[in-house]
């Protein structure tokens, strides 16, 4: 079986580890400062704060943000449910607004329209790696978090992603372009958020043995053993994404000869992090739906993945948000998307075998 985003990791990485363990230092230290400046420099952003995951770095923005019960925070429903349980943690309420046919992220005209007096933040994901419409969300003049899970190598019109909103947050997951194996960073310019996000993220300790704390922090710091694994692969970032790029040119190719398989839209004024590349199945042209394909894949030993389920159409939020209305748009994209497999750990022999089977699937299927 062909796996679907195997991470990338070698030598180089294994040898991190071991240095770092030799020093002594398994928690948050030397790495992790080194982290936060190496990625500082990277994004162009004033302060860089590692935490445990991406999903701690959302929720300690909005936190520091003062995002609390009775507020609401307008976010897109096409991510990964992380996206929106931040919201609910900190005792606010996500509002789903639907998103654009051509990428699939945020529609900025619905984000607009759907705030309210209780609107507290905007919370858009930078889809798959293209970034979303940043420009009409900073307009409405609230606050914005960057769910940039997707986006560590992206630019939005020519300004890379990071130092551009209030706080722009980053994954160090396993799949990620930078693959941690868990982790997250935050980035913002503002002085007060890298202040509260510092105070949140360890229960800072004030005094000596007669110890003291100003604020109920978290327990959300990045570990050393962590940080040494990201640094190697910053290090092999450009040298990664020139295989995701012909992954990326080989796909393209496949899917302009088939019908019905369509990717995404990719914005020519911005630069994509080709993290993950997705098609959407039409049924009437590609003659089968999104999971009759997945089925024939996997009996060609290809592994798929799909991103995402609609978040407003899974248990935990009907049963949250009874009254959530449709949002047909993302309704039937979370009825169509497939990821196909991406990886630098991917040869491109491995992707010619799914370009392969793919085609092998779509002749069986659109005749």
């Amino acid at each position: 079986m062909l796996s679907f985003q195997p991470p990338a990791v070698g030598e180089e990485e294994i040898e991190a580890v071991a240095e770092t363990i030799r020093s002594g230092w398994l928690t948050t230290a030397k790495r992790s400062a080194e982290l936060e400046e190496r990625f500082s420099e990277y994004l162009g952003a004033k302060h860089v704060l590692a935490v445990s995951s991406g999903t701690a770095a959302m929720q300690l923005a909005l936190v520091a943000l003062g995002v609390g019960p009775g507020d609401e925070v307008i976010t897109t429903p096409i991510t990964w449910p992380a996206t929106a349980n931040v919201v609910v943690h900190t005792g606010a309420r996500p509002v789903f607004v639907d998103v654009r046919p051509s990428d699939l992220n945020i529609d900025p005209e619905l984000a607009a329209a759907a705030v309210t007096k209780r609107t507290r933040a905007i919370l858009p994901v930078h889809l798959y790696g293209q970034p979303c419409d940043l420009d009409p969300l900073w307009a409405l003049g609230l606050p914005v978090i960057e769910d940039a899970a997707h986006a560590v190598e992206s630019e939005y019109r020519g300004r890379k992603i990071g130092a551009l909103s209030d706080a722009t947050c980053f994954s160090l997951y396993a799949t990620k372009n930078v693959a941690a194996g868990e982790g997250g960073l935050v980035a913002t310019d503002r002085d007060d958020v890298a202040e509260g996000i510092r105070d949140l993220r360890l229960m800072r300790r004030q005094g000596g043995s007669l110890y003291d704390i100003a604020v109920p922090g978290y327990k959300a710091n990045l570990s050393d053993v962590l940080a040494a694994i990201a640094l190697v692969q910053l290090d092999k970032l450009e040298r990664h994404r020139a295989i995701r790029e012909r992954q990326f040119a080989a796909y393209d190719q496949a899917a302009a000869e088939l019908d019905g398989i369509d990717p995404l839209a990719r914005d020519a004024r911005d630069t994509h992090a080709l993290h993950l590349y997705v098609v959407r199945i039409d049924p009437e042209r590609a003659g089968a739906t999104r999971d009759e394909y997945v089925t024939l894949l996997e009996e060609e030993r290809i592994s798929t993945s799909i991103h995402f389920l609609p978040v407003h159409t899974l248990t935990a939020y009907r049963r949250l948000m009874p009254d959530q209305p449709s949002l047909p748009v993302a309704e039937r994209a979370g009825s169509e998307v497939l990821s196909l497999p991406v990886s630098p750990a991917h040869s491109d022999d491995d992707i010619a075998d799914v370009v392969d089977a793919l085609r092998r699937v779509h002749a069986r299927l659109a005749g």
